[in-house]
């Protein structure tokens, strides 16, 4: 399993959103406090930004944090408006290496999930002309929702389709997403938690609480929480009823 965040407002450094919170990803790798599968995410780490509109890059490692020596010193210089962050729990038979890290990028956008699929199950899904990072699930999965955006899908829209597709084919699938192409965030709960914290600066999505403020807004399961700018918004994953 995982644990994972998105900020999305003023630019922040690296080492403000990963390194300084008292429950930040460090300590969430090694002691989660919200986590429901698995109880250590120390196989991997990774952080992406948007160092201009509509380019994403990564930066991902193997192993925890505090084992990457040059890390401290790269979150200290670097800084965005929007940041993901995630570190990695790798299911069993998965692979432990960089291209099985979140967060997974197109160039456009940044992409981590926090839970599981399998593999087999939605193959059908994949399109001629698509290939995978990595075998591990969540890779298979970043490339699923490349190819919905490579056809102009919004990305909400790209989000919550996918994942119903995901679901019709593999019933005990885990799929909290968090994605973002710079402007916006878009997350789900299926199976996992999630929180978001919203101020004057910016709103911050994550897995569970960075530190023991009471100001977190715990999202219930079968969620989409949609940010933007201005303004976040939480709508049901479940179908309408008839």
């Amino acid at each position: 399993m995982c644990r994972h965040f998105a900020w999305l407002g003023q630019e922040r450094s690296l080492a403000e959103l990963i390194l300084r919170p008292a429950y930040g990803l460090p300590r969430q790798a090694d002691r989660p406090r919200w986590q429901q599968i698995d109880l250590v995410n120390k196989d991997g780490f990774g952080v992406g930004w948007f160092p201009a509109q509509g380019h994403a890059v990564s930066y991902r490692r193997t192993g925890p944090i505090e084992a990457d020596p040059g890390f401290a010193t790269l979150a200290r210089k670097t800084s965005g408006g929007c940041v993901l962050g995630a570190v990695r729990g790798a299911s069993p038979g998965m692979p432990i290496e960089a291209e099985a890290t979140a967060p997974f990028t197109d160039g456009r956008h940044l992409l981590s999930l926090n839970g599981h699929l399998d593999v087999e199950k939605v193959l059908p899904l994949l399109e001629p002309g698509y290939e995978p990072e990595s075998t591990c699930d969540a890779a298979f999965l970043a490339t699923l929702l490349w190819q919905r955006l490579d056809r102009a899908q919004p990305l909400e829209l790209a989000v919550v389709e996918l994942l119903r597709d995901i679901t019709a084919l593999d019933s005990n699938t885990c799929l909290n997403l968090l994605v973002t192409d710079g402007v916006r965030v878009v997350a789900t709960t299926w199976g996992e938690t999630l929180c978001y914290r919203a101020g004057t600066d910016g709103v911050l999505v994550a897995s569970e609480p960075h530190d023991d403020t009471d100001d977190w807004v715990r999202v219930a399961d079968r969620q989409v929480v949609v940010a933007d700018s201005s303004a976040i918004a939480v709508r049901s994953l479940e179908p309408a009823p008839v």
